[in-house]
């Protein structure tokens, strides 16, 4: 690994560091810190979220574990309840779509707040935020289907936010994406999409903060990131694909960068996403909400968008870096004796390039995302919501018991 740094503070690996779990320990007395994982149930039947949590059971001064779950039924909650009742610190599972916590969040409507989003990651990180903040000062969100996880992990994404002295807000964490079976490359979004999307759209809009922003972070598309408690609860939540790029618009509205870090945690592997077979299916579909997303920020930060002629331009300039970047990757695939199907790269890259003219004709036509209201917005008007929101998350059985827990750590 190299050792640059650039506008955004860059923790590297280099390989040599050893873990020291005294630290971490310390840092995690002095301020508490919950973990935050939504998960769908079908989780539960894979290996990855077992492996996360042989891992978090050596996390003993963790104030506060959240599981956003989805689930059909009272009796998959108490399944989940169950899989993680042996770890060493409080575990909410906050049952995302409880019938409860529909008939609670219906019932501001009449206020004009719509907070029924759809079901999806950004509902349940929303809602897990909501319930985490109650009594924590720093969150750090996990995805759960992750394979290589590791004591590392926890460990470099939440430092940087517990040493007294960093100043720290928001740390993202970034990796290398590649296949445990195959080593071959993985994260085809942010290969192959997000990253030659970003330099086109700089090579045809000229210089933009915004731009230099979210090209400074190695994996933009990351779903691991860190926050303070005053960060988290004032960031809007994006409901759709466009979660992880919507989120680091909302730090960059936020957050000095100075009080930006981003944090290598190595090897990485999780599920891996198909193409799919149209652009509303499978990284098309997910590429596409990318696109609105960065042209909504556009628009946010730099008060500027696409013209209606410049977006050939912008589709030609796609493709020529795209094409670039694979042969970049074709080379560094090589070198490392990795399998490479740079014909399949290749289409997806003439996949994603059909998306960029209908896609900003599509957010020009309606420019407006689906987002959750922040939380500091919502207790100004419902100061209980979050604890309403916890004991609605809980199957009633429990519910009277796990808040006594929770009231008792505090």
């Amino acid at each position: 690994m190299d050792f640059q740094q650039n506008l955004i503070t860059t923790i590297h690996d280099y390989g040599l560091a050893l873990q020291d779990p005294a630290l971490l320990q310390r840092g995690l007395r002095e301020r508490p810190t919950s973990l935050l994982i939504p998960c769908l149930m079908e989780e539960f039947r894979r290996p990855a979220l077992a492996l996360i949590r042989s891992v978090l059971q050596e996390l003993t001064g963790l104030h506060q574990l959240v599981i956003a779950l989805s689930a059909s039924s009272v009796e998959e909650v108490r399944q989940a309840k169950a899989f993680f009742a042996d770890m060493p610190f409080p575990v909410h599972v906050q049952w995302t779509n409880a019938p409860a916590v529909k008939e609670l969040l219906q019932g501001f409507t009449e206020q004009g707040l719509d907070l029924m989003g759809p079901p999806g990651k950004g509902w349940a990180v929303w809602q897990g935020l909501g319930v985490a903040t109650r009594s924590a000062e720093v969150v750090a969100l996990f995805d759960a289907d992750i394979r290589t996880f590791s004591p590392a992990y926890p460990q470099r994404m939440l430092l940087p936010l517990l040493l007294p002295s960093s100043g720290v807000a928001y740390v993202k964490a970034f990796y290398s994406r590649l296949s445990l079976e195959t080593h071959a490359l993985q994260g085809r979004g942010t290969r192959l999409f997000v990253g030659p999307l970003l330099t086109a759209l700089s090579q045809l809009m000229g210089e933009s903060d915004y731009l230099r922003y979210l090209q400074a972070f190695r994996y933009p598309l990351a779903g691991e990131f860190a926050f303070t408690r005053d960060l988290a609860v004032n960031l809007r939540i994006p409901c759709d694909w466009g979660l992880e790029i919507g989120l680091l618009s909302e730090v960059h509205r936020h957050v000095a960068l100075s009080r930006i870090a981003q944090v290598d945690l190595g090897l990485f592997d999780h599920k891996h996403k198909q193409l799919g077979g149209s652009p509303r299916e499978g990284l098309q579909r997910m590429c596409s909400e990318i696109l609105a997303s960065v042209l909504r920020g556009l628009m946010e930060h730099q008060g500027c968008t696409i013209p209606a002629e410049q977006v050939a331009t912008l589709e030609v300039l796609f493709r020529r870096v795209g094409e670039d970047r694979i042969r970049q990757f074709a080379l560094d695939s090589a070198v490392n004796n990795f399998p490479y199907n740079r014909h399949g790269e290749e289409l997806a890259v003439q996949d994603f390039a059909n998306l960029i003219r209908p896609g900003v004709q599509s957010f020009l036509a309606d420019p407006m995302a689906i987002q959750l209201p922040s939380w500091s917005r919502l207790l100004s008007c419902a100061s209980r919501l979050p604890d309403d929101l916890a004991t609605a998350g809980l199957d009633r059985s429990t519910a009277a018991t796990s808040e006594a827990v929770l009231q008792a750590t505090r």
